[in-house]
């Protein structure tokens, strides 16, 4: 495991009434103060101007001659908030985009006859793990390097898993939701919801099921460059997840849409518009604020160029980081992992090492 390290700073505070002994702020002053212990700095708090950092003017430190030092907290706050802004303008800057989203099937060849032949996919690529026992297989409708697409996990002699109540579906825009109903139905697929107008809307939907039990949405879009569309997960405060969607991930709120008669609401979030791009459902049911997660459905990975400034600003914003930043172990591709409030797992890619792992 790799351990996140602040970069050394070369901040240092000019106050003429303070001197530096240890990382630790001491008065030159006669009056009897408590050391002040500085926050340690991070790579974006780093580069923050010293007036952002203490947040004060060295003139109000002290409200009389050495007397007074400002609360500890002030200054950690102060130094946090900047920190953020900071992380802020880089996320905007930086790279992202939905790369493929990881789940666990029972019978790998299975799930991929079905995916090819009843939803249209093709097999990408294979990769088998034997010392670590499991293979992956790589499915989608276009070009890792430019897709999204599904990465399935089958483990060695695992045959069954637990799908929960807190993963919702995957949406697939189709040209003909009905004629697409009908194949996999005479390819013995299970529908659960027939084709016919969304709920409350004239958007023509259907809801299949493949033979693991993951759901999948058939929604009448055509054309479009980017068919494997929607990744629905289920939350616990939407307000909540929206923010921090928002701040640790760089992504866009798309919009809302409340539906008191079914007493849910959703919002779409990604890096662009939901008709060219897979974006992420988050799914509110009204009162409910808690859900079992089960063992299969795994995790949504996203492209970054900097896996370390991801997890730093991930944590700024109150994610945890499961993984610290660093290289695969055999394949040298960097990533971070975390888990949003909400318990949900996303793994960042370094970009260009993405990109080397594809050739």
């Amino acid at each position: 495991m790799v351990r996140i390290i602040p970069m050394a700073s070369s901040i240092r505070p000019s106050l003429s009434s303070f001197r530096l002994s240890g990382g630790v702020a001491t008065p030159r002053l006669g009056a009897s103060v408590s050391p002040l212990r500085l926050p340690r700095l991070s790579h974006f708090s780093s580069s923050v101007p010293q007036s952002q950092f203490f947040g004060l003017k060295a003139s109000k430190l002290l409200k009389t001659a050495g007397t007074r030092v400002p609360p500890v907290g002030n200054v950690v706050q102060a130094s946090t908030s900047a920190a953020q802004e900071t992380a802020l303008e880089w996320v905007k800057k930086d790279k992202r985009r939905m790369l493929h989203v990881v789940y666990r099937v029972g019978d790998l060849d299975r799930t991929i006859k079905f995916y090819t032949e009843c939803l249209g996919m093709k097999l990408l690529r294979k990769r088998d793990i034997p010392e670590e026992r499991y293979t992956n297989a790589f499915l989608g409708y276009g070009p890792e390097d430019s897709h999204f697409v599904i990465e399935l996990t089958y483990n060695y002699g695992v045959d069954k898993y637990d799908i929960g109540t807190a993963f919702g579906h995957f949406g697939i825009a189709v040209e003909d939701v009905a004629k697409t109903v009908e194949l996999i139905k005479a390819k013995g697929g299970k529908v659960t919801r027939e084709a016919g107008p969304v709920k409350g809307g004239s958007t023509v939907i259907a809801f299949v099921e493949d033979p693991d039990g993951y759901k999948f949405e058939l929604i009448q879009r055509w054309p479009t460059p980017e068919p494997l569309c929607q990744v629905m997960l289920r939350v616990g405060d939407l307000d909540r997840s929206i923010n921090f969607y928002e701040k640790a991930f760089g992504m866009e709120l798309l919009r809302t849409k409340d539906n008191p008669e079914y007493k849910y609401t959703i919002a779409m979030m990604g890096y662009g518009p939901e008709d060219k791009n897979a974006v992420l459902e988050l799914t509110y049911n009204y009162g409910v604020t808690e859900y079992e997660k089960g063992n299969g459905y795994a995790q949504i990975a996203i492209g970054t160029d900097d896996v370390y400034k991801t997890a730093e600003g991930v944590q700024l914003f109150g994610g945890k980081i499961t993984r610290e930043p660093g290289p695969l172990p055999g394949i040298n591709t960097k990533i971070t992992a975390c888990l949003d409030p909400d318990g949900w797992k996303t793994v960042f890619v370094d970009n260009i090492d993405f990109l080397k792992e594809l050739e």
